[in-house]
């Protein structure tokens, strides 16, 4: 891997994580695939970034982030981003389901996975990621909670 290369995807990852109100998880294995994921309220995000992305801020609205990588055994330590279809929803505590609308964001050798969407004070949202590696690979879940503050 170039470090130019290295350089695109950790500008892509850093999308991911770019605010310090953003808690990055820890991220998920399965298989041959690592993901990274992250949630949080859009109101922490930086002007310059929302702006970029298309994205409202607001303390209203929450935000996740998503990025799969395969594993390249020894090649690149952080493996390689993969495209995938990505299925997403959430409950919350009384059991209301959505489905969120995802959008892929490539930046050449960085692909990662955006969804904006509507937070109360207080709510705790349990998500289920479906994931469906375009490189071939076996269809995978990916589950994590978290809880949205409006300040």
């Amino acid at each position: 891997m170039t470090i130019k290369t290295i350089n695109q995807f950790a500008a892509g990852l850093l999308f991911a994580f770019f605010t310090l109100g953003a808690q990055a998880a820890t991220p998920i294995k399965v298989g041959e695939y690592t993901v990274h994921f992250s949630a949080f309220n859009t109101d922490t995000l930086q002007p310059n970034m929302a702006k970029a992305y298309n994205i409202t801020r607001s303390k209203n609205r929450g935000m996740f982030t998503i990025s799969v990588m395969k594993d390249n055994h020894g090649v690149s330590p952080i493996g390689t981003p993969v495209r995938a279809k990505i299925k997403a929803s959430a409950s919350n505590l009384t059991g209301q389901l959505r489905d969120f609308k995802v959008r892929e964001i490539d930046e050449g050798d960085a692909v990662y996975y955006i969804s904006v969407f509507h937070v109360t004070a207080g709510e705790m949202l349990a998500f289920d990621i479906k994931i469906a590696p375009k490189d071939g690979g076996k269809p995978f879940s990916v589950k994590f909670r978290q809880k949205f503050y409006t300040r």
